[in-house]
Formats: structure tokens, C-alpha cells, sequence
């Protein structure tokens, strides 16, 4: 039985109201399968990164993370933070805006380096958006959580979910709470970066990222008892956008 630590790192006000009115509906609406959380550094800044199913799976990785005594920060559409009254909300709870597509993309990499540098756990999805693989495996990933890894120097962990896209399908704006779904997440053991660290360019960020979708892939596979195609689906190579609905998605 997991219970919440007694040693949860400081959070900003605004943070601790949001645990405080969301942590109990998790706790009623859903039940838990966690393992591998003694692989979550105690001290010090590093990286999360998880796989992405659901526009709900954050709720489920926030959910561990504060238990387990680490609160996480994310990064997020900068859409998001314009919003009146959610703005306010996780602007105030030291939440990172992504930039997309814009001058100003850079902004959330100088902003997650800084956090993981002030002894803060950031949540990367190394994936970009949510998989648009037709069995829901990880997809090719991008390298920006290698990227600040590699700066900084700090611990990948990476972290496997598979249940909250029972709650809401990925691109779907369906909710289905009940029955109560089971949030299985593993955490893992850092990934192997120590060879890379120091190094800087395409070449390494690629090598580092491919390293941390394989530890987040294999995670998956023994949480489903399958095995995950040879071939990580790439978005542009399906001709898709890299971020939004699939085009199929977008026609039905």
C-alpha cells in the first residue's frame, strides 16, 4: 500500500491549493498501481519523461510524483497560461509555457534547464504531443529532454503509464471515469546518459533520446505483456503535423 510521503519537497501556494482540491477526486475516481518509485532521485533536479496517452495522464504522473514526495513541473501550451483564470492558476504554481512555433520557442528550454539547475523535478514528454501510433506505443521522439539532460547533467527518469487513456482516448474529448481505471505507472531507473554527458550536438541529443524512448517502450511493453513494433511511429514521416489531431482524427 503506497501512502504519501511526510517529507514532500516545498510548493509554491498556488500549487499546494491545486493538490489540495485535486489529489482527493484522484484518489475517489481512480485506483492505483505504482512501482519503481524508489528510483525517483530525494534531492537535486532531473527529468521525467513520460509516455503519452491521454490528455488526462498528467493528472495520473502529478498524482504520483506528489505522493512520492517530488513534486513535478510541467511544460505546457502557452495557450494555456493566457487563459483568464487557469492562466493565473499554474503561472502562479511555477508551471513552464512552451512557445510553439514561435521566436520565443527557445523559452522553455532556458526555463526547464533553470529548474532542474534549482533542484526541481520537470516533466519532458519526449513524444511532443500524444502518440498517434495506432496501438498507442511510444512514438520517435524529439530531443529536447535529451537537450537540457545533456546540459545539465541531471538524472532521465523514465516513467511508463498505461490506464489513463481509458479515461479520456487520445484526441478524444470523451470522459469516462466510471468504472474507476486503474493508473498502472512505472517508474524506471535513470537512463544510462553517462557516457553522453558533456557532449552537445544532433548527433548525441539523438543517440540520448532514442535511449530514453527504448527505457519508456520496454516499460510498456512488460505493463501490457506485448511487444512494441520494430519501428517507433514517426509523425512526419507519416506526413502528419507535429503537433494537433491526426488529419485522419480530423476528418471524423
Amino acid at each position: 500500500m503506497i501512502t504519501r510521503t511526510e517529507h514532500t519537497e516545498a510548493m509554491p501556494a498556488a500549487y499546494r491549493r491545486v493538490v489540495a482540491t485535486l489529489r482527493p477526486v484522484m484518489m475517489r475516481l481512480t485506483k492505483r498501481h505504482w512501482s519503481g518509485l524508489e528510483n525517483l532521485p530525494r534531492t537535486g533536479g532531473f527529468i521525467v519523461c513520460p509516455n503519452h496517452v491521454s490528455y488526462a495522464d498528467f493528472l495520473a504522473l502529478a498524482h504520483l510524483m506528489v505522493d512520492a514526495g517530488r513534486p513535478v513541473y510541467f511544460l505546457g501550451k502557452s495557450g494555456l497560461f493566457e487563459t483568464p483564470v487557469l492562466g493565473r492558476i499554474i503561472t502562479a504554481a511555477d508551471q513552464i509555457p512552451v512557445y510553439r512555433g514561435t521566436d520565443r520557442a527557445a523559452d522553455a528550454y532556458r526555463a526547464a534547464v533553470a529548474a532542474v539547475r534549482a533542484g526541481k523535478a520537470v516533466a519532458m514528454y519526449p513524444e511532443g504531443t500524444l502518440t498517434r501510433d495506432p496501438g498507442l506505443w511510444p512514438m520517435k521522439g524529439k530531443t529536447g529532454a535529451a537537450r537540457v539532460a545533456l546540459e545539465t547533467g541531471c538524472p532521465v527518469i523514465p516513467i511508463t503509464m498505461w490506464g489513463p487513456e481509458q479515461i479520456i482516448a487520445p484526441y478524444s474529448g470523451k470522459l469516462r471515469v466510471f468504472p474507476r481505471k486503474t493508473m498502472r505507472i512505472v517508474v524506471g531507473p535513470p537512463v544510462p546518459l553517462d557516457d553522453l554527458y558533456g557532449q552537445s550536438g544532433a548527433e548525441v541529443a539523438r543517440q540520448a533520446t532514442d535511449r530514453i524512448m527504448a527505457a519508456i517502450t520496454g516499460q510498456l511493453e512488460e505493463i501490457r505483456g506485448e511487444t512494441a513494433p520494430a519501428q517507433r511511429y514517426d509523425s512526419r514521416q507519416a506526413g502528419e503535423p507535429d503537433f494537433g489531431a491526426p488529419r485522419a482524427r480530423r476528418r471524423g
